[in-house]
C-alpha cells in the first residue's frame, strides 16, 4: 500500500466511525421508541398502570426507599476492595458518577470505565493501580452477570419450571464464564502465559477494530504481564471479599425489583421469587449488550415479557418494571451529577494525592519508572 492509499484509508476511517455511531444510535432510538410507545402499551394500557401505581401504600413506599438506599450504598465496596486507599465516600461518589455516565451516554460500560479512570487520576492514584482496579471490578461484574442465568436455571429446575430462552442464555453464559475464568487463571499463572494471551487478545481486538474502521489497540502482551504482577498479590488476599462485595451489590438490584413486584400487586402466587430472579438474570445479561445507554428499552421489554410469561398480571408487572427501572437509574444519575463536587478531593482527607498508592504498592512504584509519570 502506497502513501496515497494509506492517506485515503486514514481519511475514510473517521467517516466510517461516524456512520457506525449514527447507525447504532438510530437502532437504539428505534428500540426505545418501540418499547415504550408500541409494545408496553399493548401489554398493559398506561391508564391501568397508573391505577396500579396509585394503590401503592406508604409502607411499601418505605420498603422501596430502603431497598433503593441499600442498592446505592453497595456500589462502593468492590472498589474499596480492589483499590486500597480508596475510602467509602470517594468510592460512592466514583461509582455514582461512572454509572451515571454509563446510563446517559452512548457506549454504555466503556464510557463508565473511562470516566472512572479519569476521576481516579484526578484524585492522585497511579495508573497501574487504577488499571488493576478497573479490570478486576469489571471482570467480577461480568462473572456475576454470566453466572446468574446459570443459577436461575438451576433454581427453576428445582422448582419444576423452565424457559427455553433462559436455558439458552444460561448455556452461553456458562460457556463464556468458563472461558473467561480459565483465561484469567492462565494469565495469573505465569508471565510467559500472560504475555502470550495478551498478544493474542491484542491481535484479535485490533482485527475487530479494523472491521469497524478503527486503528489497532495500543496494548499487548506486556500489558497483561504488568496486570498479572499487580493483581496476583491483591487477589491472593482479597478475592473472596471482592466476590462477596460484587454479588452482594448486584443482588441488591434484584431486591429492588422483587420489592416493586410485591408492592404493586404481583404476589408470589403469580410470580415466585425464583421466577422473578430468572427474569431479572436474563434481562441483566441482555442489558449488557451496548445497544442503548443503560439497556433502556431492552431491559424493560425483556423483564416485562418474562414476568408476564411466568403468570404476572399485565398492569402490575409493567408498573413494577417501570418503578424498578426508575429507582435503579434516576437516583444514580442525580447523585452522579451532585458528586462532581468531590472530584478534586484527595481519596483520603489529610493526605496528599497519590500518597495512598505509594503505601499500597511501594515495590511496584519503585520498579516502574512510569508509575511516577502516571
Amino acid at each position: 500500500m502506497n502513501r496515497t492509499d494509506t492517506a485515503q484509508v486514514e481519511q475514510q476511517a473517521p467517516r466510517r466511525r461516524s456512520r457506525h455511531r449514527y447507525l447504532l444510535g438510530a437502532v437504539g432510538a428505534a428500540i426505545v421508541l418501540a418499547t415504550f410507545a408500541l409494545v408496553l402499551p399493548k401489554i398493559a394500557d398506561y391508564r391501568d398502570v397508573w391505577d396500579v401505581l396509585q394503590t401503592l401504600s406508604w409502607q411499601w413506599a418505605v420498603a422501596l426507599a430502603g431497598a433503593t438506599a441499600l442498592n446505592l450504598v453497595t456500589f462502593a465496596p468492590p472498589w474499596i476492595v480492589a483499590l486500597p486507599g480508596l475510602g467509602f465516600v470517594q468510592a460512592f461518589a466514583l461509582t455514582q458518577m461512572s454509572t451515571a455516565l454509563a446510563i446517559v451516554v452512548p457506549g454504555g460500560a466503556a464510557v463508565g470505565i473511562a470516566g472512572s479512570y479519569g476521576i481516579l487520576r484526578r484524585w492522585g492514584f497511579a495508573g497501574p493501580s487504577i488499571g488493576r482496579a478497573v479490570t478486576l471490578v469489571s471482570l467480577w461484574n461480568q462473572f456475576a452477570n454470566l453466572s446468574y442465568p446459570v443459577l436461575a436455571v438451576f433454581l427453576l429446575a428445582m422448582q419444576g419450571g423452565e424457559t427455553p430462552l433462559l436455558g439458552t442464555a444460561a448455556f452461553i453464559g456458562a460457556g463464556v464464564l468458563g472461558v473467561a475464568v480459565a483465561g484469567l487463571a492462565a494469565v495469573l499463572a505465569s508471565d510467559r502465559t500472560a504475555t502470550d494471551i495478551g498478544d493474542l487478545t491484542a491481535r484479535l481486538a485490533s482485527w475487530a477494530r479494523g472491521k469497524i474502521g478503527r486503528g489497532p489497540v495500543a496494548w499487548g502482551g506486556p500489558s497483561f504481564d504488568r496486570f498479572r504482577v499487580e493483581a496476583v498479590e491483591l487477589l491472593r488476599r482479597r478475592w473472596h471479599v471482592l466476590t462477596i462485595a460484587t454479588y452482594g451489590g448486584t443482588l441488591t438490584v434484584f431486591l429492588v425489583l422483587l420489592v416493586a413486584l410485591r408492592a404493586l400487586g404481583v404476589p408470589a402466587a403469580e410470580v415466585t421469587a425464583v421466577e422473578a430472579f430468572a427474569a431479572w438474570a436474563l434481562a441483566r445479561l441482555l442489558g449488557t449488550i451496548p445497544i442503548t445507554p443503560g439497556g433502556i428499552g431492552v431491559v424493560e421489554l425483556t423483564l416485562t415479557a418474562a414476568l408476564v410469561g411466568f403468570g404476572g398480571n399485565n398492569a402490575g408487572v409493567v408498573a413494577a418494571v417501570l418503578v424498578y427501572r426508575f429507582l435503579t437509574m434516576v437516583p444514580t444519575i442525580a447523585l452522579g451529577l451532585a458528586a462532581t463536587s468531590l472530584l478534586n478531593r484527595p481519596a483520603r482527607l489529610g493526605e496528599s494525592p497519590g500518597s495512598h498508592d505509594a503505601a499500597a504498592s511501594p515495590r511496584r512504584d519503585a520498579e516502574d519508572p512510569n508509575a511516577r509519570r502516571n
